[in-house]
């Protein structure tokens, strides 16, 4: 049988969806915005476990490259955020993600009665979730810069001493790695959303089970670049 878009394979994998009948939920600049942090940040976690335990310390040596590839890594990190400025669809984005509908409190709830039928979970193109997560994290990586840079540059700020800095980068990163493998669990739970980060689309009927007010925006870009109204 011909796979259709969305459909899964015997092994469970969701198949590319076709484009003429897919959605396109995120643009190329998009992708690689979202590619290249997720690659920074992993960077900056791998090294600092590097530079943070002890035994592995040992094991990996070469602290100061650590230190260097660490220390640079920190810095690029807002470096795809601002060069996806220039992408209007990152912006529109930007815009979805900061702002906060009345369906969003609905989803809110049902997560905490742990209701899980999509009925009972209304979202536009990002679910209440994701809204709160990319708000925590974009607020968790500007502390985190900034307590590097006090550490780096000792003395930048003298009525914030270096121990305090270096307390508050630490207790941050581990609940950046707790967040962060929050959500590639969920990323890992929802194939076909890999796929849209991956490939740009997903199936229709996927968007309007998870983000069924996505769909009802006015308006709404398709596969082909038009204009849908739905």
């Amino acid at each position: 049988m011909r796979s259709t878009a969305g459909s899964t394979t015997p092994t469970g994998t969701v198949t590319r969806p076709d484009p003429s009948g897919g959605v396109r939920r995120f643009s190329t600049a998009e992708r690689m915005v979202h590619r290249a942090t997720g690659w920074l940040m992993l960077v900056c976690l791998v090294t600092a476990t590097c530079l943070y335990l002890g035994p592995l310390a040992q094991l990996v040596g070469r602290r100061h490259l650590m230190v260097t590839v660490h220390e640079w890594s920190g810095i690029l990190l807002p470096l795809p955020f601002l060069l996806g400025l220039f992408s209007a669809d990152f912006r529109a984005d930007l815009r979805r993600l900061n702002r906060f509908a009345v369906y969003d409190r609905q989803w809110l709830r049902a997560a905490r009665r742990r209701r899980m039928p999509p009925e009972a979970r209304p979202a536009g193109k990002f679910n209440a979730g994701q809204k709160l997560y990319a708000g925590w994290i974009a607020g968790a990586v500007l502390v985190m810069m900034s307590t590097g840079l006090l550490m780096w540059f000792t003395g930048l700020l003298p009525f914030i001493s270096r121990t305090s800095a270096i307390f508050v980068h630490d207790l941050l990163a581990w609940a950046i790695t707790f967040v962060l493998l929050g959500h590639m669990r969920k990323a890992f739970e929802d194939p076909e959303a890999r796929l849209g980060m991956r490939t740009g689309y997903v199936s229709r009927s996927w968007a309007e089970r998870h983000h069924s007010r996505w769909l009802r925006e006015e308006p709404t870009g398709n596969a082909t670049g038009k204009v849908d109204k739905v």
